[in-house]
């Protein structure tokens, strides 16, 4: 990877040449495809931004849950092991686990916190402010 520009400031650029350049010098199916594309590209720039943060988060968390793991080295290992714990933790919620007491209370905080993460990247406008759960 090169120092600069980075990652982050190229689909910035990208982006705004979509805005400010294509999306209104175009019409129709055109102008439609430049403004998913300049959202892609404000997509990928968060999800470089708060990818990492935001798999911290969902681990630690899992981690109370369903008792400690390690994690693994590499984002791809992470994103596997998570969709493997993400998987025993609905098990628990069928098994009725989270149906009271104190399992329940982690597991909805769990739920709201790491729902609320995947939507500050896909579309941080979702959300009505910024408590930590959403709620106002």
């Amino acid at each position: 990877m090169q120092d600069r520009p980075t990652a982050i400031e190229l689909l910035k650029a990208v982006e705004r040449f979509l805005d400010e350049d294509v999306v209104p010098n175009v019409t129709g199916t055109r102008q439609f495809h430049a403004r998913v594309a300049a959202n892609v590209m404000r997509i990928l720039a968060r999800e470089l931004e708060l990818d990492e943060e935001h798999l911290d988060a969902e681990w630690t968390s899992l981690d109370e849950l369903l008792g400690p793991e390690e994690r693994p080295s590499t984002r791809q290992a992470v994103r596997e092991a998570l969709a493997v714990r993400n998987e025993r933790l609905c098990e628990c919620i069928r098994n009725g686990d989270a149906d009271g007491g104190e399992f329940q209370g982690k597991a909805v905080e769990h739920m709201r916190r790491t729902v609320r993460n995947k939507l500050l990247i896909d579309n941080p406008a979702w959300l009505q402010d910024d408590s930590p759960t959403g709620e106002s």
